[in-house]
């Protein structure tokens, strides 16, 4: 606690321990115990209250009811805002969304509620839909970094041979400064040339997309259009609601 108020952090969070999927209801409840123990040491020990905001890490793997039992305890102490961890680390789908629309109603409405470690379109969609505000991922860069890029038309493998005399942008619908300035075909050049810059223009690109993505998911609420939004999205990605994630 003491480094992140010293690196003056705007969000904060409480330490825990994220055990590993799966793992056993005995392992998992002493493991929440422990996470609920170490939040309040955490809280005890935030120096800078008034400036800095603290959120709480709400664990409990695929068990409902110890994820409820983390969720009071941690609403109790009163946090700045609520995380919900422990997902996104090789459980099915099914299981990650069930545990949100169990999880979720049970943080305060007026806190900001954060799903941590879920970047990708279709879990982000997810998860609005149940309540979720705030999201991190390393996803968006590392597959970046591996050739891969999130478009309006589905995923892109640019270093695939169909790109090599594609002149055209990587995305027509995007203003990003990769799609802006590079084509499909030098980008694919980048990535068999092993030149890093490559890895920066897909970077660039995909964290633009998943800005962009959220941006109209706000624009979709605020008109109260979301579920045919979320439809479109899929649809673009030429996947249904019963794939799995993209």
């Amino acid at each position: 606690m003491k480094i992140q108020n010293d690196l003056g952090s705007d969000i904060m969070m409480a330490f825990d321990e994220c055990p590993p999927y799966p793992s056993t209801y005995d392992y998992m409840e002493k493991s929440v115990d422990r996470t609920i123990r170490w939040a309040k040491r955490c809280l005890d020990a935030h120096q800078n209250k008034d400036t800095q905001g603290l959120f709480g890490i709400v664990q409990g793997g695929e068990y409902l009811d110890i994820r409820e039992k983390c969720a009071k305890e941690l609403v109790a102490m009163d946090f700045d805002g609520y995380s919900i961890g422990g997902l996104s680390v090789g459980e099915p789908k099914e299981i990650q969304n069930k545990v949100l629309e169990f999880t979720t109603p049970l943080l305060p409405k007026d806190k900001p509620r954060y799903l941590m470690g879920v970047g990708s379109p279709g879990a982000i969609l997810d998860a609005v839909e149940r309540g979720i505000d705030m999201f991190d991922c390393v996803l968006p860069t590392r597959i970046a970094r591996h050739g891969t890029a999130m478009t309006s038309s589905g995923r892109v493998i640019i270093k695939n041979k169909e790109y090599e005399r594609d002149f055209t942008p990587l995305d027509s619908k995007c203003d990003c400064y990769c799609c802006k300035n590079y084509t499909k075909a030098y980008l694919r050049h980048l990535f068999k040339a092993n030149e890093m810059l490559g890895y920066r223009l897909l970077s660039i690109h995909n964290v633009n997309y998943l800005v962009k993505l959220t941006e109209n998911i706000r624009k979709a609420i605020k008109e109260d259009r979301f579920q045919e939004f979320k439809e479109e999205v899929y649809r673009e990605y030429g996947l249904n609601e019963n794939d799995k994630d993209f």
